[in-house]
C-alpha cells in the first residue's frame, strides 16, 4: 500500500525523524511529496515529487499551490499512486493537504512536533505565507483531519488546550535507531560539554555559555563544543569570545561527525527554553540520541524533555534560563565519576526500553493500518 509523506520542504538535514521511519516501513511504501526540495537529506528520487522544481515558474507554482491547492501535474502523479492516506508533517503542512484528501477521498494524519503547536497566532500569523494559511484554516483542519499525532504528551496537551478534539489525538514517540547510535567504549571520553542544535532562541545557548563560564572558573580544561548553525551564531560567538576559555563553533556537521562527538564528549547540554514568541520544543531528538550513545544529558524542565530525560537518573533537569543550576549539574557530572557511570548506563537502558525507533515504527504502522481499516 502506498502512502504520502507530505512536508512543505523536503527535507532539511535535521529531519531524519521523518525519513528514517518512513524508509523502515514494511507494509507500506512511502512517497515524499512537498512544495519544494531543499538541501539536506537524501531521498529516493523515484519516490520524491515536488511542485517547485527550481526555476522562476516553479516559484510561482509553489505559491499558487499553497494558496489554492492547485498543482495539476503533482496531483496527477499522486493520484496515480492510489495512496491510502496522507501523513502531513507539522500542522503548517497539514493545511496544504486539506483539498487533496477531500478530492482523493483518503484520510489525513497530521503530525505536530513543536513550534507548530506552541507559537501563538498573534506572534506568528504574518511571519510567512504558511503561517498565515495555517491560522486561516486551522478550524477546518481540526474538523477534516482524521487523526493527529504528537511527539510528546506536552504537545498533545497544547493541542487539547487549543480546542483540537481529544479523541482524535494520539501521542507517538518517534525514537532513535539504537543500532546506529551506540557508543564505542574503546574511545576515551574527554572533558567536553557538547551542544547539538539550531542556534535559535528556544535552544537556550545563551544560558549554556553563561553556565560554562562558571564551570570553567573551577575546571578550566573543560571545553564547550557547539554543533549547528542559525540566526544567533554571530551573537553567541561574540558572547563566547568574551566569557569562555575553551570553545568551538563547528557549524553544521554530517551525522557521522555528530555521533563521533557524542562518543567523545562527557555530557550533552540541551538548555531549551520557551522563546519570547512562545516557540518551544516538542521533544528534541538529540537528547534521545545522546542517551542512546551512553551520554548523560543536562537539560531543562521544558516541553517534552522530562518525558525523555529522567531527572537524576539519566541526566539532570534545571529550570528554564537558570545558568547557575545548569552549571551545578554540569560540575556534578564532571567531578562525580560514579554518578556519570550510572547515568551513562541508565540513559542507554531508558532509550532501549521506550524510544527504540524500530519498535516505534511498528507502532506507527499499526496506526496506519487502523486508520486505513477504519478502526480509528
Amino acid at each position: 500500500m502506498n502512502i504520502i509523506i507530505f512536508n512543505s520542504l523536503l527535507l532539511p538535514p535535521s529531519q531524519t525523524f521523518i525519513r528514517d521511519p518512513a524508509e523502515k516501513l514494511e507494509r507500506f511504501t512511502a512517497y515524499y511529496v512537498g512544495s519544494r526540495r531543499v538541501e539536506g537529506l537524501e531521498l529516493p528520487a523515484e519516490r520524491t515529487f515536488v511542485v517547485n522544481r527550481g526555476n522562476f515558474l516553479g516559484k510561482v507554482e509553489e505559491q499558487f499551490f499553497k494558496l489554492t491547492g492547485f498543482a495539476p501535474q503533482l496531483y496527477q502523479q499522486v493520484k496515480e499512486l492510489s495512496p491510502v492516506l496522507i501523513h502531513a508533517q507539522f500542522g503548517l503542512s497539514g493545511v496544504l493537504m486539506l483539498s487533496w484528501v477531500e478530492d482523493l477521498g483518503i484520510p489525513l494524519i497530521v503530525h505536530y512536533r513543536g513550534a507548530d503547536a506552541t507559537i501563538s497566532e498573534a506572534d506568528s500569523k504574518y511571519t510567512s505565507l504558511n503561517h498565515w494559511l495555517y491560522f486561516r484554516k486551522k478550524d477546518t483542519l481540526k474538523k477534516k483531519t482524521h487523526l493527529f499525532l504528537t511527539v510528546s504528551q506536552f504537545i498533545r496537551q497544547k493541542l487539547i488546550s487549543q480546542g483540537f478534539p481529544e479523541d482524535k489525538i494520539i501521542n507517538h514517540y518517534h525514537g532513535v535507531d539504537i543500532q546506529k547510535f551506540i557508543a564505542k567504549p574503546q574511545i576515551k571520553r574527554e572533558p567536553i560539554v557538547l551542544f547539538v542544535g539550531r542556534l535559535t532562541a528556544k535552544k537556550g545557548c545563551k544560558y549554556l555559555i553563561e553556565a560554562m563560564s562558571l564551570v570553567q572558573r573551577e575546571c578550566p580544561n573543560v571545553e564547550l563544543v557547539i554543533i549547528g548553525d542559525g540566526p544567533l551564531r554571530a551573537e553567541l560567538t561574540k558572547t563566547a569570545q568574551k566569557s569562555l576559555r575553551k570553545y568551538q563553533f563547528l557549524g553544521i556537521q554530517p551525522p557521522e561527525n555528530v555521533k563521533s562527538w557524542m562518543n567523545r564528549a562527557w555530557l550533552l547540554a540541551a538548555p531549551s527554553v520557551t522563546s519570547s514568541l512562545g516557540d518551544a520544543e516538542g521533544l528534541p531528538n538529540v537528547v534521545l540520541e545522546a542517551q542512546a550513545m551512553s551520554l548523560p544529558v543536562v537539560s531543562t524542565v521544558h516541553a517534552g524533555i522530562p518525558e525523555a530525560v529522567v531527572d537524576s537518573v539519566t541526566g539532570y533537569l534545571s529550570p528554564e534560563a537558570d545558568s547557575q543550576s545548569l552549571a551545578r549539574s554540569m560540575m556534578h557530572l564532571l567531578q562525580d565519576h560514579t554518578t556519570w557511570q550510572s547515568m551513562s548506563y541508565k540513559g542507554r537502558e531508558h532509550v532501549e526500553a521506550h524510544f527504540d525507533r524500530a519498535k516505534q515504527t511498528k507502532v506507527l504502522e499499526r496506526i496506519y493500518e487502523s486508520v486505513v481499516s477504519g478502526e480509528i
